[in-house]
């Protein structure tokens, strides 16, 4: 073993404990319930770059959540890589679908399990560790250095959206490092290249001014729920297609080649749907799976609130409705165009008797990354140097809203590595981290950051 991975093996009980102590932290930013959570989740975000040896460090607050910075600026001609993370979490309900509590770190069959464990707190401690073995091995570090860790990933970034247009000197780098995907596979060194679009709304439907009694007014007052469902229903068929018009017509196909590529990886649809899915059947169109993921738009419900929920009876017809409603989008969608389409489709499927509206929580524009750039290069070799398998290009069906920040505001080339696996229980119960990965992670990131310096 050469000195960077005989130092990462000696500081393993050191970082996992490191990391727990990270994912003890609730850092819950849906809910403003946990805003001194936030706030200790940015300072031990800022502690930990400050013990990774980065030097110049601040807590930037205002607008949001507040972001942590840092910056190594001691490799004079090398090129700079600007680093993204983000601490904040998802809400962990249904809390008894847990196996153990979900801030409380629990080790179980090579996995963390915690709350945040992939997404994205252990992410955000490999490129931490990166820097720190670095400069313990060769005592400084051959890549300048700039990081931005938010606290907004999981709510829409309006932190960081404020910051990143109005910062382009202070974050001017050559490349950027994202640590927030996954593997294709296990043991699969994987790039994303691509990322869908996202338009989250609220649809909102008002009928009666306040609930009424379902026998005294059934047959004359209208059902905010009854409409809210007809409504919904009318956005999409039950094989996947969405009645929204206008929402293909700047759908792009995947190129013949990639197509082929995606054929050639270990996708098992059938595996995918008992294991990770855990249904009877796939639904959607009639395209190839990882198209449907990948390449197509999407509309999905996330929940809905109205009328009586409790236990037994209560025969009220509910006066207002909400639901919350997202669109995926893929390259050369704008969400703007999007949302106006779906606000029409929503006026034309509002029954009489009641008004609805879509107000719009947040969006994030597709991204499809040109792996054709030095960067990409060093990071595919490297990944697979440690990981003893060639790389593989993929995309994802998520987004993550600040890649296409930093393409667009900063002109940089963004590298999409991550060391997830798609069995991560990501933003639901049981959410876990490979820890072989972890400290492969560690070892990829160092390796980049020795490569993208000879760049």
């Amino acid at each position: 073993m050469d000195s960077l991975g005989a130092y990462i093996e000696q500081k393993r009980d050191a970082w996992l404990e490191e990391l727990c102590e990270f994912l003890r932290i609730p850092s819950i930013s849906t809910n403003p319930d946990y805003l001194p959570q936030i706030k200790k989740g940015a300072d031990f975000a800022l502690e930990a770059l400050k013990r990774a040896g980065i030097e110049h460090t601040e807590l930037i607050e205002g607008v949001g959540h507040p972001l942590v910075y840092g910056e190594y600026a001691g490799a004079e001609g090398a090129p700079t890589v600007l680093c993204y993370g983000h601490y904040d979490v998802q809400p962990p309900d249904p809390l008894e679908q847990w196996a153990s509590p979900p801030f409380e770190p629990a080790v179980r069959n090579g996995n963390i399990y915690a709350r945040g464990a992939a997404d994205d707190k252990g992410q955000v401690m490999i490129q931490l560790k990166a820097v720190e073995a670095l400069r313990a091995v060769h005592g400084r570090l051959p890549v300048n250095l700039k990081f931005i860790f938010e606290g907004e990933e999981e709510t829409g970034g309006q932190a960081i959206d404020a910051f990143v247009p109005k910062s382009k000197e202070k974050l001017k780098a050559d490349a950027a490092l994202i640590c927030d995907t996954a593997l294709f596979a296990p043991d699969l060194p994987t790039l994303c290249i691509g990322l869908r679009g996202l338009v989250y709304t609220e649809i909102e439907v008002e009928g009666a001014s306040h609930d009424l009694h379902s026998g005294l007014y059934g047959g004359v007052a209208p059902n905010a729920l009854n409409a809210l469902a007809w409504i919904l229903a009318g956005l999409k068929t039950p094989d996947g297609k969405i009645r929204i018009p206008g929402i293909y017509d700047s759908v792009q196909p995947p190129a013949r080649s990639e197509r082929a590529s995606w054929r050639r990886l270990p996708f098992d649809a059938d595996r995918m749907r008992a294991e990770e899915i855990g249904s009877v059947a796939l639904t959607g169109e009639k395209k190839h799976p990882l198209e449907r993921m990948w390449a197509r738009p999407t509309v999905d419900v996330h929940g809905i609130v109205g009328g009586y929920t409790g236990a037994g009876a209560k025969t009220v017809i509910p006066g207002r409705a909400t639901a919350k409603v997202s669109i995926r989008l893929v390259p050369n969608q704008k969400p703007q165009e999007v949302l106006a389409a779906l606000e029409q489709r929503v006026r034309e499927l509002t029954p009489p008797g009641v008004k609805a509206r879509v107000v719009k929580i947040h969006d994030a524009v597709p991204l499809l990354i040109d792996p054709n750039n030095p960067y990409i290069a060093k990071a595919a070799k490297v990944f697979s140097q440690v990981f003893g398998r060639k790389t593989v290009f993929v995309r994802s069906g998520g987004s993550i809203p600040v890649v296409a920040l930093f393409v667009d505001a900063l002109q940089v080339p963004a590298i999409l590595m991550g060391f997830g696996l798609p069995d991560d229980n990501l933003h639901a119960p049981n959410e876990k981290f490979s820890i072989s990965n972890f400290f492969r992670g560690v070892e990829t990131v160092a390796r980049f950051f020795e490569a993208a310096g000879q760049v």
